[in-house]
């Protein structure tokens, strides 16, 4: 009878444990399958256009099944930057197009040029000098506490050069921005500096009544060099700017990054699908409810000083203009609706064109 008992006891154990192995291999491959179609998209802080692109990205992209978008809050260019270089579960992410050359001049991170690509140049985004009511220029500034948010933020980056190469000292320091505004509204600071996309979410309540008020920077021949000319007006900040107002300042590109993995690895492979369904499906990103930061990308636009990711390269090559009489005149007829065709297109800007032209014609029924 014992011994029954003991070869009962060790038949249940054994199933268990059969069945244990089994719902560990199941485990194990939802795991793996969950984790080949994720795509984590490093971006900006709640406030910022970064966290707002990475989530357009989730929206757009994301079918829960084959590809699935993350959007994870960071904390700006530089930290985003190591990010996608040391960060497990990062595999994309949006910087400033200048944090490449200051993470090389720095010496920030060994080889970085090696180490990271573009998948593509997304939009220009301004430079915003939001100052209190004593301060009239930004020459004023000097000497004073100027925020420039969190350390290591393209933001901080950005107003390191920007004031070196006006002359200017100010007093940096580094509250968050939502933290910097209360601060400045108290006069506990002279300003903030704001590296985004106009319009800001974080002047969208502000109406002038307490002072606050954009300060112009000038276009330097040594600014030139990096940045690009920008302006404000009534239209992107209308509690600030009369409609007659304007404010001159700067812009820095911004592109999404990705890390540099060799072709045919996993992570390259995973980052591939991504590039693919993002450019397959861009015109999706121009229409509404997506922030409208999209409708001044152009896919085709090269990042100076960055190399692109081979999977995005190779995928505007693969793009053609091609088609018959008819497909030729609907395409004649999609360049009168946007303005006819802008002059000294490459053949890969051709080709993204066309690529517009035929989610016009699906949209017109033809």
């Amino acid at each position: 009878m014992g011994m029954l008992l003991l070869l009962a006891t060790a038949g249940i154990a054994a199933r268990a444990q059969g069945n244990g192995d089994a719902a560990a291999r199941a485990n194990a491959e939802a795991v793996a399958r969950a984790n080949a179609g994720t795509v984590g998209v490093i971006a900006g802080g709640v406030d910022g256009t970064y966290i707002r692109i990475a989530a357009d990205l989730s929206a757009v992209l994301d079918d829960g099944e084959k590809l699935r978008v993350l959007a994870l809050i960071g904390k700006g260019s530089v930290q985003n930057l190591s990010d996608i270089i040391y960060l497990k579960g990062v595999d994309i992410g949006i910087v400033q197009s200048d944090v490449l050359a200051f993470a090389r001049k720095q010496r920030l991170f060994p080889g970085v040029e090696q180490a990271v690509q573009y998948i593509a140049k997304l939009y220009d985004e301004e430079v915003h000098i939001l100052a209190g009511p004593d301060i009239a220029r930004i020459e004023d500034l000097a000497g004073k506490p100027v925020n420039v948010d969190v350390r290591g933020s393209g933001t901080a980056m950005t107003a390191s050069v920007l004031f070196e190469g006006l002359g200017i000292a100010p007093k940096f320091t580094n509250d968050s921005q939502a933290d910097a505004l209360e601060k400045l509204r108290r006069g506990d600071i002279a300003a903030l500096v704001y590296v985004t996309g106009k319009p800001a979410r974080l002047f969208s309540g502000l109406d002038g009544a307490e002072g606050l008020h954009l300060l112009a920077v000038p276009l330097t021949p040594t600014l030139l060099e990096t940045y690009l000319p920008a302006r404000f007006a009534h239209a992107d900040y209308p509690g600030l700017l009369g409609e007659q107002e304007a404010v001159d300042t700067i812009a820095v590109g911004s592109v999404m990054a990705a890390f540099a993995w060799s072709p045919g690895s996993d992570r390259y492979r995973k980052v591939a699908r991504f590039v693919d369904a993002f450019f397959g499906n861009f015109p999706a990103f121009q229409q509404k409810p997506r922030h409208p930061k999209w409708r001044d990308v152009n896919l085709a636009a090269q990042a100076p000083g960055w190399t692109r990711f081979p999977a995005a390269q190779e995928w505007l090559q693969r793009q053609t203009v091609a088609g018959g009489p008819d497909e030729r005149a609907s395409f004649d007829a999609f360049l009168v609706s946007t303005g006819g065709t802008p002059a000294g297109l490459n053949e890969t800007q051709r080709a993204l064109l066309f690529q517009q032209f035929l989610a016009w014609r699906k949209r017109q029924g033809l």
